[in-house]
C-alpha cells in the first residue's frame, strides 16, 4: 500500500491556526511561529489560536509600516537620481535606509541558515545578490530587489489567509465548556475534565463538547461542520450525539460515551494535522530539486561572475552583475511555496465537503483511480434493514419462528440482527439465552434453556448439514432458523437502494473509472437485483470478510492503475487498510473507520465520491500548471541573464512576479 509519511517542517506543516511555509527558505519570523508546538495536543489548540491570531496580526500590520516606509524612501531617491539628476551621499541614503528596511529581516535570516549550515536558500541568494549589488554601485537595483521581494511575500501571505481559513474552520468544532451536571448543580467545566458516564446539559445554540447518548430532550442538531450536510438533524432520548455538532432548538441532557481525547472531534483536528505530513511524490521531488538545483545555480553564478573577465578581458562589474541577477532569477520560491499550498488547499476544500484525506498523496492516488470496488450492504444501500416476510416450515408457526430468531440475535449487533429483534412484537428475556457464538460469515449459534437454535445464511444450513427447500429468494436476504437441528422456516430482510446510487455509479464512470465492481456478503439473488439496478456489470456475492481482503488484493497486485475500497467502515476495516485508497462512507462516530481508512466521507452520501476525484484532479492540474510555468519563465529569464540581457528589473519579474501568480493560481482550487 503506497502511503508516505514524510515530516518536513521546512517545506509545509501546518498547526493550530497558522501555516509556516517554508520556514528556513521562505524566511517566516520564528519568533512569530515559535509558539506553535508540532506535537499540538487537540486540548490546547483554541487555548493558542487566539493568542497566535493576535501575534499574526501584529505582524501583518508592522509588515506594512514597514513596506510604506521602505517605498517612501525608495520613490524618493528615485526622484532625486532619475528626475532631479542628483546623486552622492544623500540619493545613495535614501536608497540604503530603503533597503536596510525591507532587508534587515532577509540577511539576519541568512546569517542565521550560515550558522547551521543552511547556506542554499532564499534569503541567502537574496543577501548575496542585492548586497553585490551595492558593492558595484546598483543602488536603485539592489533596493528594489529587496522592496518588491518583501512585497510579493506580503501580497503571498494575504493568499496565504484565504487557504489557512478553510482549515481553521475546523478548530471552532471544539467546544470552549461543558456544562457538567453533578450533585443538582450545574458546573461549566474544559471538555477534557469530563468523564466516561458523566451527564452535560447542552442548551439551545451551544455546541456539543463530547460524544453521548441523549438521556432526556428532543431537539434539531447542525453536523455540517462534521459532514458538509446542511440539512439539520432531529434527535430524541436514546439517538447517539457527536463532538461539533451544535444544537440548535431543545434542551438536551446526555450521557458522556467517550473521554475528549477520544472524541470524533478530536480525532478529526489530529487527522487534519497529520495529513500535512504525509507528502505527495511531487512534493517530494520538489523537495529534492530545490537541494541539487539552487547549489547547482550559485556555483553557475559564480563562474559567470569570475571566468569571463580572466579569460576575456572585460570588465569584472559587467559580468558579475550578470551574475548577481542570476541568482535573484534562480530563487525557487515559486515551485517550493506553490506546491504545497496548492495540496493543502485540496485538504481544505475536501474538509469543507465532509471529506476526510489523510495526506496529499491519498490525493495524489485518487486523482488516477481506475479500479473502484464498493460494499453492497450500507454503502450502495442504505443499511436500514426490515422483515418483509416471515414463512415457517415442518410445522413451526410464524411467531415461534419470529421469537427464536430475536433471542438468538439478541447479542449480535449486525444491521440485520437488530432489524429481526425491532420485528418481534413482545419482550425478549435475555435471561434464557444461555450459550451464545457468532460464527463469521455465516450466522449465530445459541442455546435458550436447552433449545439449540440457529440463525444464519444458507452456508450455515450446509455447514450444518440442515435439510431445507429454499435456498435464497429474489428480492431481499433470506435468514435461515433451526430448532434443535429441525429447519424451522426462514425470514427475508429487505434493504433499500440509496437514491443517489445510480447517479454517482454513473459519476463515477464518466470521470474516467474503467472497472467497477460491487463486493457483498449477501446472497447471489440479492446481489444480482442491486448490481443490475445500479449498472454494475461485476459483482461478487456470499464473501466472507477475509475473501473480500484476497479480491482486492489480487486486484492490487494484477492492475497498474489505483485500487480503492470503498465501505461502511464497520465491518470493513481489513478490506479498506488493504486497498490502495481506504475510502470509509458514513464513518461519522466510527472509530476503526478514522483509524484505518485513507479518505474519511463523513456522511452516507454516495455522490461525495465523484466529488473527491474532481477536487484531486483540479488539484494536481493546478499544481503541474504551477511547475510548468515557474520551470519555464526561470529558464527563459536564466537564459537572458547569462548572455546579459537581463537586469535586476527582469529577475524581479522572474522571481517574485512568479511566485505570486502561481499562489494565486493555488488559490483557485478552494473556488
Amino acid at each position: 500500500m503506497l502511503k508516505h509519511y514524510v515530516d518536513d517542517s521546512e517545506y509545509f506543516s501546518y498547526c493550530g491556526t497558522r501555516i509556516a511555509v517554508l520556514l528556513n527558505a521562505k524566511g517566516e519570523d520564528m519568533d512569530y511561529i515559535q509558539g506553535i508546538s508540532h506535537e499540538c495536543v487537540v486540548c490546547k489548540l483554541n487555548e493558542k489560536s487566539e493568542k497566535l491570531e493576535m501575534k499574526h496580526n501584529e505582524h501583518k500590520f508592522s509588515t506594512l509600516y514597514i513596506l510604506i516606509s521602505s517605498t517612501t524612501f525608495y520613490v524618493i531617491g528615485l526622484v532625486l537620481k532619475f528626475l532631479l539628476g542628483i546623486e552622492g551621499i544623500i540619493t545613495i541614503s535614501l536608497f540604503a535606509i530603503s533597503y536596510i528596511l525591507v532587508g534587515f529581516k532577509i540577511i539576519k535570516l541568512a546569517f542565521k541558515g550560515l550558522m547551521v549550515g543552511d547556506i542554499f536558500n532564499e534569503n541567502f541568494l537574496l543577501t548575496v545578490a542585492t548586497l553585490g549589488a551595492f558593492a558595484i554601485m546598483e543602488y536603485p537595483e539592489a533596493a528594489s530587489v529587496m522592496l518588491f521581494y518583501r512585497i510579493g511575500e506580503y501580497l503571498q501571505d494575504l493568499a496565504l489567509n484565504r487557504s489557512r481559513k478553510s482549515i481553521k474552520s475546523l478548530l471552532k468544532l471544539k467546544a470552549e465548556f461543558a456544562n457538567l451536571k453533578k450533585n443538582g448543580e450545574i458546573i461549566k467545566v474544559k471538555p477534557e475534565e469530563v468523564k466516561i458516564g458523566e451527564l452535560i446539559l447542552v442548551r439551545p445554540g451551544e455546541r456539543i463538547p463530547l460524544d453521548g447518548v441523549i438521556i432526556d430532550g428532543q431537539s434539531v442538531v447542525d453536523t455540517s461542520a462534521l459532514t458538509g450536510e446542511s440539512i439539520p438533524r432531529e434527535v430524541k432520548p436514546g439517538d447517539q450525539v457527536l463532538s461539533g455538532m451544535i444544537n440548535l432548538s431543545g434542551l438536551l441532557l446526555v450521557k458522556v460515551t467517550k473521554e475528549f481525547k477520544e472524541s470524533t472531534v478530536a480525532r478529526i483536528l489530529r487527522l487534519v494535522e497529520e495529513a500535512s505530513a504525509r507528502k505527495a511524490r511531487v512534493e517530494q521531488f520538489i523537495t529534492r530539486f530545490a537541494r541539487y538545483y539552487t547549489p547547482v545555480v550559485v556555483g553557475l553564478a559564480a563562474l559567470i561572475a569570475f571566468l569571463p573577465p580572466l579569460f576575456t578581458g572585460t570588465l569584472l562589474t559587467l559580468w558579475v552583475y550578470r551574475a548577481l541577477v542570476l541568482l535573484v532569477i534562480s530563487c525557487p520560491c515559486a515551485l517550493i511555496l506553490s506546491i504545497p499550498l496548492g495540496y493543502f488547499g485540496g485538504l481544505g476544500k475536501s474538509a469543507k465537503e465532509g471529506i476526510l484525506v489523510k495526506g496529499s498523496n491519498f490525493l495524489d492516488l485518487i486523482a488516477s483511480l481506475k479500479i473502484v470496488a464498493i460494499d453492497k450492504t450500507g454503502t450502495l444501500t442504505k443499511g436500514v434493514f426490515k422483515v418483509s416476510e416471515i414463512i415457517p416450515e415442518n410445522e413451526f408457526s410464524r411467531e415461534e419462528l419470529l421469537y427464536y430468531a430475536a433471542l438468538a440475535e439478541l447479542h449480535s449487533n449486525h444491521p440485520i440482527a437488530r432489524a429481526i429483534r425491532e420485528a418481534y412484537p413482545g419482550e425478549i428475556a435475555k435471561e434464557l439465552v444461555n450459550e451464545y457464538v457468532e460464527i463469521a460469515g455465516y450466522g449465530v449459534k445459541a442455546k435458550i434453556n436447552s433449545t439449540l437454535i440457529l440463525v444464519g445464511n444458507d452456508r450455515l444450513l450446509h455447514k450444518e448439514n440442515i435439510k431445507h427447500r429454499v435456498c435464497d429468494v429474489v428480492g431481499g436476504t433470506i435468514v435461515h432458523v433451526v430448532v434443535d437441528n429441525v429447519y424451522a422456516g426462514y425470514i427475508v430482510i429487505s434493504d433499500e437502494i440509496k437514491e443517489e446510487a445510480t447517479l454517482a455509479i454513473r459519476e463515477l464512470k464518466r470521470l474516467g473509472v474503467e472497472k467497477l465492481l460491487m463486493l457483498t456478503g449477501d446472497s447471489r439473488h440479492v446481489a444480482k437485483t442491486v448490481a443490475e439496478k445500479l449498472g454494475i456489470t461485476e459483482y461478487y456475492a456470499e464473501l466472507l470478510p477475509e475473501d473480500k481482503v484476497r479480491l482486492v488484493e489480487k486486484l492490487c497486485l494484477k492492475n497498474k492503475g489505483q485500487v480503492a475500497f470503498v465501505g461502511d467502515g464497520v465491518n470493513d476495516a481489513p478490506v479498506i487498510a488493504r486497498a490502495d485508497i481506504g475510502i470509509a462512507m458514513g464513518a461519522l462516530g466510527s472509530d476503526a473507520a478514522i483509524e484505518v481508512a485513507d479518505i474519511v466521507i463523513m456522511d452516507d452520501d454516495l455522490l461525495k465520491l465523484p466529488r473527491i476525484i474532481r477536487i484531486a484532479r483540479k488539484t494536481r492540474s493546478i499544481i503541474f500548471q504551477n511547475i510548468i510555468l515557474a520551470l519555464t519563465v526561470k529558464m527563459f529569464f536564466l537564459s537572458l541573464g547569462i548572455i546579459g540581457e537581463a537586469t535586476m528589473w527582469e529577475a524581479l519579474i522572474a522571481d517574485v512576479g512568479v511566485a505570486l501568480v502561481t499562489v494565486l493560481n493555488a488559490m483557485r482550487i478552494l473556488k
